[in-house]
């Protein structure tokens, strides 16, 4: 079905549009959505047209009426400062973005924002902006499709069975992260993942040669990748070719190095900067149409080009297909058929709620003192049988972050074993983070991956870009404070937690005992609208006793532990390996007559989004004595105790020692707790 232009009566057209004249629809819609907003990039969607145009015409498996089709092909733009070349193709081809959104680009809830959003944009897979997150989204894709594949495929029953499809420029391959996720990506011998390289030699300080001499292809040669270099990006048949060949390759990814002119067809600024990041004036965009043969004012397409780019009978055919083979193997195979339909709606198991808060209660009754990070490892043990779902890993650190369990399976090597469960990133931190970000978007896993907190600064805008894009992503973390020890400042968390729960739509839990980090493990595995942080101790915490409302109450974020229920004298707030020394503290307060509460507030996100009964209840107005105790920087918990509350925290780097000199020489002691409370009675 032909799509209908919006944009009024265009003028006659050819009756055959050739490709160059879908690639130049391209070119000018960008360019004109770029010139009307006055901000924007329309050179590199001038530049990679002619790539676009050949991939989504003639491999592109999707289908524009159903965006969420599970098997459609992934595309990424990691380059997403040319969201005008996606939100072109999206337009073009069917999808429910109409002309009146293309040229309201980078306006005030328009539905084309400066860069692509997911969840904002219908058939855009991943945001992205920050470069060489989009890539590193991709290899996560790669990776979950492999993995879902292994698990569910049978004999003549391929049901996972798609692409993952990359544009990335300069900019991506400078940043480091392209290096974290590019080399596992070869490691891992991910044959469905084919990126293209716009090698346009220019960026917004001009052009790279003078701070970019990479030789690219030998990079990505070494990283074992199947690389097809010097390809010209404005030749539809060389694309083509090159997209053949490396479709053909199913033990490496692909990399495809187009040459390209930023900007092509702007006469006076295309292979410049001038046409990168800036609108290119009312004349060049009238030369661009002299010089393409574009005869139609802005934002008029003509019919004859719209029904060359609809997807959407083609879309509907393969959707159709799949289905249907779908159907067969649901009727061959039941059970895996279910099983997939659940996992890939992102649905619990049935009797999750349960099976969780039954073993949350054997966590209570065995009254461990253990580390948290230990007490995370045994709840991974206790967890694990009931959710296929998870695919862990570390950034090597496994034997400390304790983040695989019994039934971990490597996948390392996976070009022998897909169907692990476990990944060793390696020295990887932020592209581990961006990558489980891209598995979590691909659907059909529950990504989880450990480091030590203090290397949250390394990972933290793929921490903040799984935030915005409210993906179910579980960063662990582990060594969480001056707890550490004789590995010292460098590798002692201060700003850390503060940092963290400062991201938007970020939950950050830091438990106290094994019974919350269960706890904090089964808010985190429900937690479908956003990812979380779960912070675990290096060293032993008590278990501290609570009744059935208390353990229920965990999940509120914050609670009583204990203190008498009405009218305390003063109230002490704490988290995590502190919450033991408050305890402590009560008890010598409680010997000199002052009646304190303990507050225990593992995730003080979820606290703040109680209703007010309740957290009046846990922290009566009328009680304006109040002291927080965490192994951190103080400001943020002025909002809890007031101006004339104190805080015992942290306010400058550590110190190497182990770890109860370190805690004494802090502060973090009992008999401080004692003092403090007694100075603001």
């Amino acid at each position: 079905m032909s799509v209908k232009p919006d944009n009024g009566k265009p003028s006659a057209g050819p009756i055959t549009p050739s490709r160059r004249d879908l690639a130049n629809a391209i070119r000018v819609l960008s360019m004109d959505a770029v010139q009307k907003a006055n901000s924007g990039h329309p050179g590199m969607p001038m530049g990679m047209a002619d790539i676009a145009e050949v991939l989504w015409n003639d491999y592109l498996k999707h289908n524009p009426a159903n965006p969420r089709w599970f098997d459609r092909d992934r595309f990424m733009l990691s380059n997403g400062h040319g969201a005008m070349l996606h939100y072109s193709l999206l337009h073009l081809t069917g999808y429910a973005l109409p002309m009146e959104q293309i040229k309201q680009f980078r306006q005030l809830h328009s539905m084309t924002p400066g860069h692509p959003e997911y969840g904002h944009t219908p058939g855009v897979e991943v945001t992205t902006g920050p470069l060489g997150q989009g890539i590193a989204n991709g290899v996560g894709m790669a990776i979950a499709e492999r993995a879902l594949a292994a698990q569910f495929n049978k004999p003549g029953f391929d049901i996972v069975h798609h692409y993952t499809y990359v544009f990335l420029g300069d900019g991506c391959l400078m940043e480091g992260i392209s290096h974290e996720a590019c080399s596992l990506a070869g490691t891992l011998g991910l044959g469905k993942l084919i990126a293209f390289y716009d090698d346009n030699g220019i960026s917004i300080d001009g052009a790279v040669k003078g701070w970019f001499t990479d030789d690219t292809p030998k990079r990505f040669e070494a990283y074992g990748w199947h690389v097809i270099p010097r390809v010209d990006g404005h030749n539809a048949e060389a694309v083509k070719r090159a997209i053949e060949t490396a479709r053909k390759i199913s033990d490496q990814p692909s990399l495809i190095c187009c040459q390209t002119i930023i900007g092509w067809g702007a006469p006076n600024k295309q292979g410049t900067e001038e046409a990168h990041g800036a609108a290119l004036g009312e004349k060049e965009c009238a030369l661009v149409r002299e010089k393409l043969g574009w005869r139609y004012p802005p934002f008029v397409i003509p019919p004859e080009i719209y029904d060359r780019w609809d997807a959407n009978a083609k879309g509907a055919q393969a959707e159709q297909a799949w289905n249907k083979k779908f159907a067969e193997y649901k009727s061959k195979y039941p059970d895996a058929a279910a099983e997939f339909e659940r996992r890939t709606s992102g649905k619990l198991p049935n009797d999750w709620e349960p099976y969780a808060q039954s073993f949350i209660a054997q966590v209570n009754a065995k009254a461990e003192t253990i580390a948290s990070r230990k007490a995370s490892q045994n709840t991974l043990n206790g967890f694990g049988p009931k959710l296929p779902e998870l695919l862990g890993g570390s950034a090597d650190l496994t034997g400390s972050n304790l983040t695989s369990w019994s039934g971990s399976k490597g996948l390392s090597l996976s070009k022998d074993n897909p169907g692990g469960n476990y990944i060793y990133y390696g020295v990887r931190e932020f592209g581990m983070s961006a990558m489980m970000t891209g598995i979590a978007r691909h659907g059909g896993f529950i990504p989880y991956g450990g480091t030590f907190l203090t290397f949250s600064d390394y990972a933290r805008n793929a921490v903040r870009m799984a935030g915005l894009m409210k993906q179910r992503v579980l960063f662990v973390y582990t060594h969480d404070s001056i707890g550490l020890g004789e590995d010292g400042p460098t590798h002692q968390s201060i700003e850390h937690l503060a940092s963290l729960r400062l991201i938007p739509n970020v939950s950050v839990w830091r438990p106290c005992d094994a019974v919350e980090s269960a706890a904090a493990w089964k808010a985190a595995i429900e937690r479908t609208d956003g990812p979380s942080c779960l912070v675990f101790s290096r060293q032993n915490l008590a278990h501290q006793t609570r009744n059935a409302a208390q353990i229920a109450a965990i999940a509120r974020g914050g609670y009583v532990l204990s203190g008498t229920p009405v009218d305390p004298q003063a109230i002490i707030i704490a988290t995590g390996s502190e919450v033991g020394i408050a305890m402590q503290a009560q008890k010598l307060l409680a010997g000199k007559g002052k009646q304190v509460r303990v507050v225990s507030m593992p995730n003080t996100r979820v606290f703040d989004a109680q209703d007010p009964a309740y957290r009046e209840s846990v922290l009566p107005a009328a009680v304006t004595k109040r002291v927080a105790v965490e192994a951190g920087v103080t400001d943020f918990w002025r909002k809890y105790v007031g101006l004339n509350g104190k805080v015992v925290g942290i306010d400058t780097f550590g110190e190497s020692a182990p770890a109860a000199a370190v805690f004494k020489h802090f502060g973090f002691t009992d008999e401080n707790i004692v003092k403090t409370v007694e100075a603001i009675l």
